[in-house]
């Protein structure tokens, strides 16, 4: 099992012009006219590994969580680790863990078919890792669910994370990055993915976080809408209503029952 780092092949202190000539080494040979299309795969997982070890912030929180389970559990055990966990499927300590492994060795694949044999969003891995361990993982998840196209779930694991990093940081300069991930997949991906009643639920939830006044005036547009063309003309006014203490909301007209 590889790490980011092993994968292309650079050393843990690498600046950054050495990884850019690495990753661009490797993406030559695994280009399509050379590798064929079967290496695609394998493609993804060397951009992963680069735009991650490329941007600081990304690097130092993938160093962070790589450098603690290394040490709390790989170097302890002294063996093959991910074989000892996946033999362990009816222990969800074990299942948890697992996740958390494959998500550092770029096999996210792995990674989300384990979560998904878990119960998904039912599993509390919260109470399996470690809490540094869980939030690394959680945001690690969410950001192969999103490439998946799992949107709801990322979202759903995105808004745990958020209320959890209020309630004691933990990402702290990195907390920006993550907010700005949740509200631009809101913005531009999520509501084409969910039902009507599951985007309500969504913007309600988004809403309930401690967003910048101007942002939680758009959310409050957003969720107000949906509202009225969902016919919950009541529910609507009262979004109206409260959000006037966020600014001045948009006039929306109201839609006709549906028959």
């Amino acid at each position: 099992m590889t790490n980011y780092y092993q994968l292309l092949e650079v050393s843990e202190h690498a600046p950054a012009r050495e990884i850019k000539k690495a990753f661009r080494e490797k993406a030559k040979r695994l280009h399509p006219d050379i590798a064929g299309e079967g290496a695609a795969a394998e493609m993804r997982k060397l951009l992963s590994a680069y735009e991650i070890l490329i941007d600081g912030n990304r690097r130092f929180e993938y160093d962070r969580a790589l450098s603690r389970f290394v040490n709390k559990y790989i170097k302890k055990q002294g063996f093959d680790y991910r074989s000892f966990l996946r033999e362990r499927k009816d222990d969800p300590e074990s299942c948890a863990k697992l996740i958390f492994f494959e998500l550092l060795h770029l096999e996210e694949d792995a990674a989300i078919a384990a979560w998904q044999e878990q119960g998904g969003l039912g599993f509390p891995m919260e109470k399996y890792l470690d809490r540094e361990d869980w939030m690394d993982c959680t945001f690690l998840l969410a950001e192969e669910l999103t490439k998946k196209n799992y949107f709801y779930e990322a979202f759903v694991l995105l808004v745990k994370l958020v209320r959890e990093e209020r309630r004691l940081p933990y990402f702290r300069h990195f907390m920006a990055d993550i907010e700005i991930y949740l509200k631009e997949m809101v913005r531009l991906r999520l509501k084409s993915y969910v039902d009507e009643e599951t985007w309500i639920d969504c913007l309600e939830r988004i809403m309930a976080l401690d967003f910048p006044a101007p942002e939680k005036l758009r959310w409050s547009h957003s969720l107000a809408r949906a509202l009225y063309e969902a016919g919950e003309y009541s529910r609507a006014e009262q979004v109206v209503q409260n959000s006037k203490r966020y600014g001045k909301i948009k006039p929306i007209k109201m839609l006709k029952a549906r028959v």
